[in-house]
């Protein structure tokens, strides 16, 4: 049984990195919209409704996706300098940690202008309702690298940070997928995956630890 966490800053491709993976593997993609869209119908973004629901469900989803031994791929938009993420996605990930699964971490890396660029391409469009209005999305694209959503932050790339001591506990490959197509990230990140702890890191735009 198998989890692997996708995650990266907004519009880096984790969504449709994440349905090639799924496409090419027996991992069901649960990417981080799945239940936001649905929420929106009713609740506005970050009231006490809405963050309660989310949280409650995304825990329930994979409570019971490890309890079926199913292999599952969660994306996720990840402040490392931000205790609470940590915590949370460390609650996230426990029921396959707690089951002795392989539970790894992905993180892709692009350029802003990059990502502004995918921020309107038509699958995200097409899936996420709420970026429709594109005028808002870039700008919340452009707002959220206050961040540390990337470990090649410099400063903010040590391992004292929450996100990164979080990482340090297991699998772990960078992969920057500014010049590739979602197909050749998949296939990069699944060889990574079958191989070997050696073998992390391999190829282009690629660094990894176990």
């Amino acid at each position: 049984m198998r989890l692997l966490v996708l995650f990266g800053p907004p519009a880096v491709g984790k969504m449709t990195v994440g349905r090639e993976i799924a496409e090419r593997s027996d991992c069901r993609l649960f990417h981080n919209h799945t239940l936001i869209e649905p929420l929106l119908e009713v609740f506005e973004y970050g009231s006490p409704p809405f963050e309660r629901l989310i949280s409650q469900w995304r825990t329930q989803v994979v409570e019971e996706a490890a309890s079926a031994e199913v292999d599952l791929l969660l994306t996720f938009v990840w402040g490392l300098e931000q205790q609470d993420d940590a915590d949370e996605l460390a609650t996230y990930i426990r029921p396959y940690v707690i089951r002795g699964a392989e539970v790894a971490f992905v993180e892709l890396a692009a350029d802003l202008e990059t990502r502004l660029e995918r921020n309107r391409t038509e699958l995200r469009l097409a899936e996420k309702r709420s970026k429709r209005d594109v005028t808002w999305s870039d700008a919340n694209v452009r707002d959220m690298e206050r961040f540390v959503m990337n470990t090649d932050g410099g400063a903010h790339s040590g391992g004292s940070l929450p996100g990164a001591r979080l990482l340090a506990e297991h699998r772990h490959l960078r992969l920057d997928n500014s010049q590739l197509t979602a197909a050749e990230a998949a296939a990069q990140i699944l060889t990574w995956l079958d191989g070997a702890g050696a073998t992390a890191g391999t190829g282009p735009g690629t660094t990894g630890s176990t």
